[in-house]
């Protein structure tokens, strides 16, 4: 049996994996999760119970004998593929699983089924030649690198478990990763959407986007209990995110934000106050217009349709599409709504480092590495110093002329 527990370490926190070998003799293996002791516990303890989870399945695929790893080896990569997922679907979160399944199930099964080649053939002109067509297909690179981060993870596990060799993974040159630069809409383009998306399903959830900056996942996951009307603040801490499971979507709500960082309390302005008191009176009147057909599962919620039921994030992003197209509005993504909130913020001269802490980043470089093109303010401000210092010198250079022609 396999056991876990939590000890402190130069001011982190160290899981402390307890287990036994082939002799039956009890080890220890200690590992770090990286956490700062103060105020990490219960998520230390969270990242140790994975760790654990992830060394006892080590053990067990040790543990099997020389004659399962020659069958191994000799199965399809695709059917490795799903061999894998399995594996792993305990240790993951059920929205990262469910996109390495479609991952697997859709274009790896497509490719490596019409090729038919087994994990213990495959060479890294394989998986170069599947991304080749990947990006025939259409794909981004960015994309494609989402595939060679699934692959390499598979072979990387089998490669421990000594099922192969080495990881052909390795040898593969993966695509360069493609510089992201977001579209927005500007602040005239904005307030003609809140205009064309009055009496709309996605009204409220457009406003509240564009003035916060928020994620899909985030709008959809916005409970009432998040609105604080005395302090005026509004808590982000809840999100909705639809996954694909055996081909079916699924909703799943979680009581956390992508990362830490994102959970954040902002501030809650009279404006926006009074449009959330406005839609709250509004599913009130609904719930006591449609009685017992209302949805009360969701009555916490605050994006919800006119019968209560949830706003899913799936219908948010065709929605929003077809919203633009039926009111000639540039086509932007509904994502493109966080851009656009701190594309304005930074035309008013707001900080990068300001707009992190407002869209929950998790880290300051993905704030710059997004927007800083778009930060005009520092380079005009570079732009005045040096023309200030061209000034001068060409100020310099005329008193110099003017003292020849005197001499």
């Amino acid at each position: 049996m396999v056991t876990v527990s939590l000890h402190e370490k130069n001011g982190k926190y160290h899981a402390v994996i307890n287990y036994k070998d082939d002799t039956g003799k009890r080890k220890q293996k200690w590992q770090s999760t990286h956490l700062p002791v103060k105020g990490n516990k219960k998520l230390a303890m969270q990242k140790a119970e994975q760790m654990r989870k992830e060394f006892e399945q080590e053990l067990e695929l040790k543990n099997t004998d020389n004659k399962n790893n020659e069958v191994i080896k000799g199965i399809l990569f695709v059917d490795y593929m799903r061999n894998w997922l399995k594996i792993i679907k305990p240790t993951m979160e059920l929205n990262t699983y469910g996109s390495y399944e479609q991952m697997v199930n859709y274009r790896i099964n497509n490719y490596f089924t019409t090729n038919k080649i087994r994990l213990k053939e495959l060479q890294p002109i394989n998986i170069q030649d599947f991304y080749t067509y990947l990006l025939n297909d259409g794909l981004s690179s960015n994309t494609v690198i989402h595939y060679h981060a699934i692959i390499h993870k598979a072979l990387d596990y089998a490669f421990k478990m000594n099922i192969i060799v080495s990881n052909p993974a390795d040898k593969v040159q993966r695509p360069k990763v493609e510089q992201f630069i977001g579209s927005f809409y500007n602040e005239n383009e904005l307030n003609t959407l809140f205009k064309k998306s009055k009496g709309d399903p996605l009204e409220l959830i457009i406003f509240l986007t564009a003035f916060y900056g928020l994620r899909r996942s985030e709008i959809a996951g916005l409970k009432w209990n998040a609105i604080n009307f005395e302090n005026n603040s509004i808590t982000i801490k809840h999100t909705i995110v639809q996954v694909s499971i055996k081909g079916e979507r699924q909703v799943l709500a979680k009581d956390r934000t992508k990362n830490k960082t994102s959970y954040r309390t902002l501030p809650l302005v009279p404006e926006v106050a009074e449009i959330l008191k406005r839609f709250k009176q509004i599913q009130k009147n609904n719930k006591n217009l449609c009685k017992n057909d209302y949805n009360a599962k969701y009555e916490e919620y605050i994006c919800v349709d006119s019968l209560g039921n949830i706003i899913k994030p799936d219908f948010i992003t065709k929605h929003f599409k077809r919203l633009l197209k039926n009111n000639n509005l540039r086509i932007i993504r509904f994502h493109d709504l966080r851009h656009s909130c701190a594309s304005l913020l930074l035309s008013r001269g707001i900080q990068l480092k300001e707009i992190q802490e407002w869209l929950g980043h998790s880290n300051f470089n993905t704030t710059a590495n997004i927007y800083a093109h778009l930060d005009t303010n520092v380079k005009q401000k570079s732009a005045n110093v040096l023309s200030n210092i061209l000034k001068s010198q060409k100020n310099i250079s005329n008193c110099e002329e003017l003292d020849i022609e005197i001499g």
